[in-house]
């Protein structure tokens, strides 16, 4: 057989095992993801499927028949490995894998045995069609006779050519066609194909492979893929009557910046943030004014900790103080840090990067550090671990904290190993040895995270294995068992911050903060539901996590609007009567009379106590009647708006130029508030289009 017939022989045979490996794959993957199967994304990921196999068997066929069969193996392996990890990882972190937060790759091998042991068995079935492959690849393929393609090989090659550009441009019409849109949906198909920056969203309509490749197209070329808002011209002016409460800012500088920056980027950015409410001041404001804060977020906690027998310490703060029935923290691309820094800044992580250790050299005027500076207080941060995972001595200073303590410079026994975290206690210690260096006038702010309750879970650990007795009357398995060690390390740490404050007389003027970074992922939802008692896996209840701000005066209230970290940096600043401009955070205060309950997740997704919306397959489950249709879409179109600005702002360290513009335009004279101007007042009604701009990243 000549050259161009074994060609063509092995193009077809190849074609056709990679294109049936990759569909079963991913018809099995939207099945375990509970995807529509027949939908018309489904007819999508085929055509794109057929284009991905035309091109790879034409490129490996021209190789010797071994290296051939070697390739067709090796390809199909990567395909159903990388499809099984996607579906693990939205299972067990709650993300899907980008390459643009590769930087937590060594993390996640860390965690490689609970993420293999926690996914249900079930999982494997995606390598059924991997089985197939290497089984007709490796025995049939001996016994199939090549066809004579030799005279019509140039019928061949030119069949192939005008199948794959028919393919192709299906596959673009499949893009835009009314008919195959989801008129929910927040972030169009063509927009995701140019930047894939909703990974749920994009796996739902291009399935995984078709993900990864545009994933890696976007890692490889970001500005040119980079598509964003561009906000046009204010279109009206309204003036409000100013009250009491009426919180007063100046806009003058800002807009004399607008007029004259030639930045459009910038630009968008500064008309997007100026024209966002001002929240106005309530009943709340300065409740906690010249009191001292300690917020701590703690390391997988969710409500497992309101327990009186087992958490007495968190159960008395729980009780004793304010608690937020329906808070939630939200997972995302390395979720502790990127948590961590959405409380600090209010503003959206970037869906698929590790956006604090992406971009930890930027700085926030506006951050909670700041604020606090700005009133005279002391700040400083802590953590009980190393920066393996997180840069935060960078993250934290930038953010205003004057000092970060590491776990080296608290001088708390730790371990490099895996799982060998350092105690919660010794933390809790070492803390209140640092604020009794602080004078009787200091007044302090102070961000603590904890680490102990950290998993691993399924196997032994120092804190995992220490308190295990106190559970063994339970019906939990040794898995949650450990996890509750864990948590009894962390509420004892909490007994001792209680009392070392109350020994120093420091109780009654400090105000403590509690909020979790995720809920214990490493622990499955199976164990999780048998100690709470209800189902987790619906409607997102798994990322529930508790919320309590408590100090001695305070009367012990549960609040039941929808909150998550985002609001935190609001809702302080505004008990505290902090210097701040409500505009420059997508959160918003919890206790303001115009909050709008509402939790958003990494994708887009949001809910409260009116509907469910899953932005994945643009579903939405309501509760009741409140919302209609154009309801829904007058949300997602907002909160997509909101989304994007937020990771335009942290792309192009936008509150160091507005920082500076804002005090280089300040006027000389301050403003007369009796003043008609209309420039403390103004709220203006912004169109929104979209359009490529420039990027600085």
């Amino acid at each position: 057989m000549n050259k161009k017939a074994t060609y063509f022989s092995k193009f077809l045979f190849n074609y056709l095992i990679l294109l049936i490996n990759l569909f079963l794959a991913e018809l099995i993957f939207r099945v375990l993801s509970n995807f529509a199967v027949f939908s018309w994304a489904s007819l999508r990921i085929f055509l794109g499927l057929n284009v991905v196999a035309i091109i790879i068997s034409l490129l490996i066929s021209a190789l010797n028949e071994k290296i051939s069969k070697i390739l067709a193996i090796l390809i199909a392996v990567i395909f159903s490995m990388y499809t099984f990890a996607q579906i693990g990882f939205i299972t067990y972190l709650g993300v899907y894998m980008s390459f643009g937060a590769s930087s937590q790759l060594g993390a996640v091998t860390d965690y490689i045995i609970e993420f293999l042991t926690s996914l249900p068995l079930y999982y494997w079935v995606i390598f059924i069609p991997l089985i197939i492959t290497v089984v007709l690849l490796i025995i049939f393929r001996k016994k199939i006779k090549y066809f004579e393609f030799a005279k019509k090989s140039a019928f061949y090659l030119i069949f192939v050519s005008v199948a794959l550009i028919t393919l192709s441009f299906t596959y673009r019409y499949t893009l835009t066609a009314n008919f195959m849109q989801n008129n929910l949906q927040q972030v169009s198909n063509i927009e995701l194909v140019k930047n894939p920056s909703v990974p749920s969203i994009t796996i739902m309509e291009f399935g995984t492979i078709g993900y990864g490749v545009l994933d890696i197209k976007s890692l490889i070329l970001p500005k040119a893929e980079e598509e964003e808002i561009k906000i046009e011209e204010p279109l009206k002016e309204k003036s409000e009557e100013i009250t009491d409460n009426t919180r007063l800012i100046d806009d003058r500088a800002w807009k004399d910046a607008i007029t004259n920056e030639k930045n459009s980027t910038y630009n968008n950015l500064n008309k997007y943030f100026i024209n966002r409410d001002i929240t106005d001041k309530n009943d709340y404001t300065g409740l906690f004014e010249n009191k001292n804060l300690i917020v701590i977020m703690m390391e997988s906690v969710n409500d497992i900790m309101i327990n009186e027998e087992f958490y007495p310490n968190f159960y008395k703060l729980y009780t004793n103080g304010w608690h937020f029935a329906n808070h939630y923290s939200p997972r995302n691309s390395c979720a502790t840090g990127n948590n961590e820094m959405s409380g600090m800044i209010s503003l959206y992580s970037i869906n698929d990067s590790c956006t604090a250790n992406k971009y930890k050299t930027n700085t926030y005027y506006e951050a909670i550090f700041n604020l606090f500076n700005n009133s005279g207080y002391e700040t400083t941060s802590m953590h009980n671990y190393t920066e393996g995972y997180y840069r935060r001595s960078t993250i934290h200073t930038n953010m205003g904290s004057k000092k970060y303590y590491g776990v080296q410079e608290l001088k708390i026994p730790f371990y490099y190993e895996y799982g060998k975290w350092a105690s919660d206690e010794d933390f809790m210690k070492k803390f209140l040895t640092i604020i009794d260096k602080y004078d009787d006038n200091t007044k302090f702010m102070t961000w603590l995270t904890t680490v102990s309750s950290h998993q691993p879970y399924s196997f032994s650990s120092p804190y995992g294995d220490l308190y295990l007795n106190e559970f063994k009357d339970t019906k939990y398995n040794i898995t949650t068992k450990r996890y509750m060690s864990k948590l009894k390390v962390l509420d004892n740490s909490l007994g001792i911050l209680m009392k070392g404050l109350e020994e120093r007389n420091l109780l009654d003027d400090t105000v403590i903060v509690l909020f979790a970074d995720h809920y214990p992922y490493g622990l499955a939802k199976a164990n999780i539901e048998k100690v709470l008692g209800y189902n987790v896996t619906n409607d997102s209840l798994a990322e529930k996590t508790p919320f309590v701000i408590y100090n001695p005066s305070l009367k012990p209230t549960e609040y039941t609007q929808y909150t998550t970290y985002m609001n935190l940096t609001p809702t302080l600043a505004n008990l505290f009567n902090l210097d701040y401009d409500p505009r420059l955070y997508l959160g918003h205060d919890a206790l303001a009379n115009d909050y709008e309950s509402r939790i958003v997740f990494a994708d887009g997704s949001w809910k409260n106590e009116h509907a469910y919306y899953n932005a994945a397959n643009s579903n939405v489950k309501y509760y009741d009647n409140y919302y209609k249709i154009e309801d829904i879409k007058k949300i997602n179109n907002g909160l997509t708006l909101d989304m994007k600005m937020s990771a335009l702002a942290i792309k192009n360290n936008y509150f160091v130029y507005l920082n500076k513009v804002l005090k280089k335009y300040k006027p000389a004279e301050p403003l007369d508030k009796n003043e008609e101007t209309g420039a403390i007042t103004e709220i203006v009604e912004t169109r929104v289009t979209t359009e490529k701009v420039e990027t600085n990243e």
